[in-house]
């Protein structure tokens, strides 16, 4: 007998020192009670008998944490056990043997009352600010499930992330931001279950808030937070891959898992009909209240409970939708920015989806960074050869202004990649001309069809010494045009490895060797991680205060200049021919620093004219023609540059020679 009145909020399972308040949205189910679980999985039922605004609640003494629960509505068709939607944790991973139905529901994962107590032993989170952040995207399971230094518990597991070994190779390759692909409870979709597959990347949330036990070995939750604790000990931020656009339970169809069996408004219907703005079934309406404090609760959910430092939202048009229309003063983005724990974060969006008027690129507000297609694309149409990108890329280069106005900097910066978990990694992109998803099972139907990609020769890897090392000189092209642009850099964490997929450009439901990393070493494998590894320190410590110098209200005070190979000032016909060309940056009107960029995308050598108006010595930084990065004090008048290359010298001036100034000057 209930002897403590409840309470509708907080929502979800709250502990205290006598019992547990359940408190769940439930307007739509017509009669529905709480099931308490025992270890023989039997359950004992309360009545939900309290009711506000659609919320019902009960409180039950004794309840401590550890507790199995799940909502069992009573509906035409017969009972069916919901999990809460604010459950913290689940007893075990999740599956089913497809079609779904009701009795199913019995026999699947149940939620787990939790307390949310952890010891964070006084650790602080790194703050790093967004001019100094790289992004290394990193699966969980993926990262580690090969690695031969982990034991059996660690590898492909939360706490697999900070083993010694992950710790060491974070600090030799100056990784200092992870992004995770999504941790939250994911359900794998039916026809996976029928193959025999799962959802690998974990886009098809069941619950927001709990983490996938997938990827622990004990306890998922206190996993995770030790995870981050000591990634943050370290130094290291935690990004999390979020999806709040769909939800498993999928559109028309039996399948009811929660929120479909609780409140149907949770999703955008036109005529009846679940609008499929996600290309997964349904979208979630964020105009609805419940569904926006749904997804605003879980968001300072991982912030407060496991100190996340920000998300990346997946199809983040959808959260901004009201019906077909995107609108940036929506109510997801209005909550946000008056959050006092969510508006300090990082925020990262991936700014379409597949609805109309879905491509939002530029579009996000202030505070939101957004992932870039367009340097992606004109990135591998310039070098793999492709005419007339030259102008496009130089306006890339300098951080896509056309789009994102260096006022906003970096407050409102580029999310620049050339590479993301859905597409090929950097080995594959140099290595096939043709997705090969074959072995996804829909006849290579699925995955993206313009890669833009190249393979020189040979389909696959291949012995041949000219033609691998082509590609070796084109993923450093990559990365340097990656690393020196203007805007924040993702890496996928498998292309430090030279990880390749086999050509499937969509391995989402590969949980296998095809996804996880190949840690063997290789003469040329370790040579290209050691290069990338000086690469980002080369950013942090020449390209951060250039970034900084651009961004803001001193952006006008700096330099920018575009010059032919011969030093001539670029012309308005040039940018409409494909030819070498060097972009000369400094920082003040005189003087200071100085970065060179030679760039030369043809199939000829090209010799550079290089500026020595304040008699300037330069430092290269990296020329791609050679494996090993040489710090060169280059003061002669000349560079060589290799056919289909690219070199970044810097220089700084001493006091005595900061007189003369240049004052011509363009901009991409």
């Amino acid at each position: 007998m209930n002897t403590v009145i409840s309470s509708p909020y907080p929502l979800g399972a709250t502990l205290d020192e006598r019992g547990c308040n359940f408190s769940v949205h439930a307007p739509d189910a017509r009669d529905v009670c709480l099931a308490l679980f025992n270890d023989k999985n039997e359950f004992k039922t309360f009545k939900l008998d309290n009711f506000y605004g659609g919320i019902r609640h009960t409180y039950v003494e004794g309840v401590q944490e550890g507790q199995r629960y799940g909502y069992i509505a009573y509906t035409d068709k017969g009972p069916i056990l919901l999990s809460d939607p604010y459950a913290k944790a689940l007893d075990g991973p999740l599956t089913y043997t497809p079609p779904f139905q009701f009795e199913t529901s019995f026999l699947m994962a149940k939620s787990v009352v939790r307390s949310g107590e952890f010891d964070w032993q006084g650790v602080k989170k790194p703050n790093i600010p967004r001019e100094e952040t790289v992004l290394f995207e990193t699966h969980v399971k993926g990262v580690t499930q090969r690695h031969p230094e982990l034991n059996e518990a660690e590898q492909g597991r939360y706490l697999g992330l900070v083993s010694p070994a992950m710790l060491n190779f974070y600090r030799e390759q100056h990784i200092t931001t992870v992004q995770l692909l999504p941790v939250a409870a994911c359900m794998h979709e039916p026809h996976l279950l029928n193959m025999g597959k799962v959802n690998y990347w974990g886009y098809n949330p069941y619950l927001f808030m709990a983490p996938d036990p997938r990827y622990a070995d004990v306890d998922a939750v206190n996993e995770l937070k030790t995870a981050v604790r000591e990634l943050h000990r370290h130094g290291i931020e935690v990004i999390l891959d979020v999806v709040y656009n769909h939800t498993a339970e999928g559109g028309e169809g039996s399948t009811v898992f929660n929120l479909k069996g609780l409140d149907g408004r949770y999703y955008i219907k036109h005529s009846g009909h679940f609008a499929n703005y996600t290309g997964c079934g349904n979208t979630v309406d964020l105009r609805y209240q419940p569904a926006l404090n749904l997804v605003m609760d879980t968001l300072r959910y991982w912030v407060t409970e496991y100190q996340i430092d920000g998300f990346r939202f997946d199809l983040a048009a959808t959260l901004g939708r009201e019906g077909e229309n995107f609108n940036p003063g929506a109510a997801f983005f209005k909550a946000l920015a008056q959050d006092p724990i969510l508006k300090t974060i990082k925020l990262i969006a991936e700014p379409w989806d597949i609805g109309p008027n879905g491509y939002q690129v530029g579009n996000f507000p202030f505070g939101w960074n957004e992932c870039n297609d367009k340097l992606r694309d004109i990135s591998r149409s310039f070098w793999r050869g492709d005419t007339g990108y030259l102008k496009e890329f130089a306006t890339r280069l300098m951080g896509s202004r056309d789009i994102y106005s260096a006022a906003y900097w970096p407050f409102k910066m580029t999310v620049n990649y050339i590479t993301y978990h859905d597409g090929f990694t950097l080995q594959d992109l140099v290595s096939y001309k043709q997705k090969h998803n074959d072995a996804n099972g829909e006849n290579n139907r699925d995955g993206h069809g313009d890669n833009r990609s190249a393979n020189y020769g040979v389909e696959g890897d291949t012995a041949d010494f000219l033609i691998r090392a082509t590609r070796e000189k084109q993923k450093r092209n990559f990365i340097s045009t990656l690393l020196f642009s203007f805007g924040i850099p993702h890496i996928l964490t498998a292309d430090l490895l030279s990880h390749s997929q086999q050509g499937n450009n969509n391995a989402y439901c590969q949980d296998n060797d095809l996804s996880w990393l190949d840690w063997t070493p290789s003469v040329e494998r370790d040579g290209f991680r050691r290069w990338v590894a000086d690469m980002v320190r080369h950013r942090q410590r020449y390209m951060v205060p250039f970034i900084r110098a651009f961004s803001g209200r001193c952006r006008h005070r700096n330099r920018i200049h575009w010059r032919k190979a011969s030093g001539a000032m670029m012309e308005h016909h040039d940018w409409n021919q494909q030819m070498a060309l060097q972009l000369q940056i400094g920082i003040g009107k005189q003087g200071g620093q100085e970065l060179l960029y030679l760039i030369n995308p043809t199939d000829l050598p090209v010799s550079f004219h290089l500026p020595n108006k304040q008699k300037q010595s330069w430092k290269v930084l990296c020329n791609t023609n050679l494996r090993m990065i040489r710090h060169d004090q280059w003061k002669t008048r000349e560079m060589s540059l290799s056919p289909m290359s690219m070199a970044i010298l810097h220089c700084e001036h001493e006091p005595e020679l900061t007189a003369s100034h240049d004052a011509e000057s363009q901009t991409a």
